[in-house]
């Protein structure tokens, strides 16, 4: 059999083998460099590894469903605590097989950050390589990439800080990294838009990422309308069926932390408070002014829609993070809240192609990150600052006397100490105090209440079928329907005690607590919407309340009621 093609010369097989080993070498080479972000923030993370209050508050729920009492804070009252549902539910899974989930959700947090740090990386990297690709100079396509964005990253404290805390700040991380290289890559898939549809569920904020996302998804695929209607209905279908499940068993829109919070409130004001205290202490300003220098040069190749959409959509959706939550007013966790905003606007430029531009931009990013993560900080490292926002991890390093606090002893915190040792005694003995009231058990009355601020702390000592209730309302649905007051940042709720004894309380009254404030409080507990607010977080669960909390769920989520117990009598219960 004779060949129609030309004999292949000796000379010309060594150069296929060079080239593949060329290739071979490349690929290894943008490989590790993909990962290399990934390593310095796992290690860093590792380095600050931590358990945070509000990480403590997932735990309380997550063994409150493994004990086989639901997905709730406290048994026998339905409230949302949990802001991240998806982070929630994956802590149960880490807890069937009996693994401590202080720890799984500690270290599960840094590998999902460092996850999200490779994610991003070859994505960027995608970007580039199917951009040049495209372009007349084929031959060019991600031969040698620069580390950029992730710089900006790897330099800030608060990165080091949240890639572990407990809470769900790695789940978003390597989310948004995870569906945004889903997008460069596989725009025309259905999982993509089951990915992409998660947002509301790692996070309720992070619903502005998916609608980018999914527009952006749809500029690029170009679907006919059965298709994206298809597309739509994989993105929606596990949040609408989750919303539907939260309307029904816990009779709110969202998370009890949203409405404690106020998240449709707008103080801008305190919002731009928040990002100066963020952006100031390491001169933000200086890695900004690289990045736009170095993207007003034009750029050689072609820049079509197949890069110019997942170039800008992760830009948009960062932007529109950040002015969320300047409009909320901020948070009062240093830096944690603009986090994943200021990923998403890093993820075009994480890893740059080698120019001229993009080189200079570098070096320049390199020698800010150096002197970001040696020398600068914010001034009130351990504490909480003027503006109510707090070196959360220095808190609780200081006020735990441990470096690595996990599972929470507050030995350097006489007062929550204090706490713990009233709480147990309570749960021996049964002595009441003002803030602990002891109860017969039953099925709808719990063995011991503890009421106190630091929400976490008091879920963990507190038994499962006690009452750790919060006067700000992160996990009490009476203190969330409260009134707001003008307090520390997300601390501006407050539910006096007398509403406190009036509901949860037995025995002999307190000293110091106003007799006729505690009888007002009474009446009104048993009025109007306070009465069904009630009802719908304590009634047995049935099929008829849980339509009652479904229909009744919008006046139920915007109720508030006055703190004077006088004023919510006479509001709520008319002439009665």
């Amino acid at each position: 059999m004779t060949s129609t093609h030309p004999p292949l010369r000796e000379s010309d097989a060594v150069l296929g083998l060079i080239n593949s080993r060329s290739d071979t070498g490349r690929r290894l080479r943008l490989g590790v460099l993909c990962l290399l972000p990934a390593c310095v923030v796992a290690f860093a993370g590792f380095q600050r590894r931590w358990m945070s209050d509000d990480g403590h508050i997932y735990v309380r729920t997550v063994r409150q469903i493994l004990a086989g009492n639901g997905p709730v804070f406290n048994a026998g009252e339905r409230a949302e605590s949990s802001t991240g549902t998806l982070w929630q539910w994956l802590l149960v899974l880490a807890g069937l097989p009996g693994l401590d989930i202080a720890r799984a959700a500690m270290y599960g947090g840094l590998l999902l950050t460092a996850a999200g740090f490779a994610f991003a990386s070859l994505g960027a990297v995608r970007l580039y390589a199917d951009n040049a690709a495209n372009a007349s100079n084929a031959s060019n396509a991600a031969k040698a990439v620069l580390p950029l964005g992730c710089l900006v990253l790897l330099a800030l404290p608060p990165v080091w800080d949240f890639a572990t805390s407990g809470l769900e700040t790695g789940l978003a991380t390597c989310w948004i990294a995870g569906a945004w290289l889903l997008l460069v890559t596989r725009a025309s898939s259905l999982s993509t838009c089951v990915v992409i549809g998660l947002g509301p569920l790692v996070r309720p904020d992070l619903a502005l990422v998916s609608a980018v996302f999914l527009v952006a998804q749809w500029l690029m695929a170009q679907p006919s309308r059965r298709a994206t209607f298809g597309g739509l209905g994989a993105a929606l279908a596990l949040p609408v069926a989750y919303e539907i499940f939260r309307v029904g068993y816990y009779g709110q829109l969202m998370p009890l932390p949203g409405v404690t919070k106020e998240a449709s409130q707008s103080l801008w004001g305190r919002g731009f408070g928040y990002l100066a205290d963020f952006a100031e202490p390491y001169l933000l300003w200086v890695p900004a002014l690289f990045l736009l220098a170095a993207l007003l040069p034009p750029a050689p190749a072609r820049r079509d829609a197949a890069f110019l959409v997942p170039a800008l959509a992760p830009v948009v959706a960062g932007l529109l993070c950040w002015a969320y939550v300047i409009k909320v007013g901020g948070d009062f966790m240093h830096g944690r809240m603009f986090l994943p905003g200021l990923l998403l606007m890093l993820l075009p430029v994480f890893l740059v192609p080698v120019t001229r531009a993009w080189a200079i931009a570098a070096v320049g990013v390199g020698i800010w990150a150096v002197a970001c993560a040696s020398l600068l900080r914010i001034p009130y490292e351990g504490r909480i600052g003027p503006g109510g926002v707090a070196d959360e991890r220095g808190v609780y390093v200081q006020q735990n006397a441990a470096p690595h606090p996990l599972h929470h002893s507050f030995a350097g915190y006489p007062s929550n100490v204090a706490y713990a040792r009233l709480v147990r005694e309570a749960d021996r003995a049964g002595t009441p105090s003002l803030f602990l009231a002891r109860t017969p058990a039953t099925a709808n009355s719990p063995t011991v209440t503890g009421v106190y601020s630091t929400l976490g702390f008091s879920g963990t000592v507190v038994p499962l079928d006690g009452a750790a209730l919060d006067p700000i309302g992160l996990a009490y649905p009476l203190a969330a329907h409260s009134e707001r007051i003008n307090g520390r940042v997300g601390h501006d709720k407050r539910l006096p005690d007398t509403w406190i004894f009036a509901d949860r309380g037995r025995g002999p009254l307190p000293e110091g607590l106003d007799p006729a404030g505690v009888a007002a409080a009474r009446r009104a507990l048993d009025c109007g919407a306070l009465a069904e607010l009630r009802a719908a977080t304590r009634d047995p669960m049935t099929p008829r309340r849980f339509l009652r909390n479904v229909t009744g769920v919008w006046e139920r989520t915007s109720f508030r009621f006055p703190n004077d117990p006088v004023r919510a009598e006479r509001q709520l219960c008319g002439g009665r």
